[in-house]
């Protein structure tokens, strides 16, 4: 749970800074946000969300 908070708090700054310094259109964030939504909820969000997962647990493995 802990992942998926941090991963919607980094994609809402991602937004943010892109609204602000790249010129991305309040209403195509809003396009976006509902793009993800109506992902989650079809036949391929499970896959999305165990992909996910599988990536932030390969970067959380990495040793430096």
């Amino acid at each position: 749970m802990a992942l998926s908070i941090s991963a919607v708090v980094l994609l809402a700054i991602v937004v943010f800074l892109l609204i602000r310094k790249s010129g991305l259109k309040g209403g195509h964030a809003v396009v976006c946000m509902l793009l993800g939504f109506y992902l989650a909820s079809s036949s391929i969000g499970p896959t999305i969300s165990e992909v996910t997962s599988n990536v932030a647990g390969m970067i959380g493995g990495i040793k430096f």
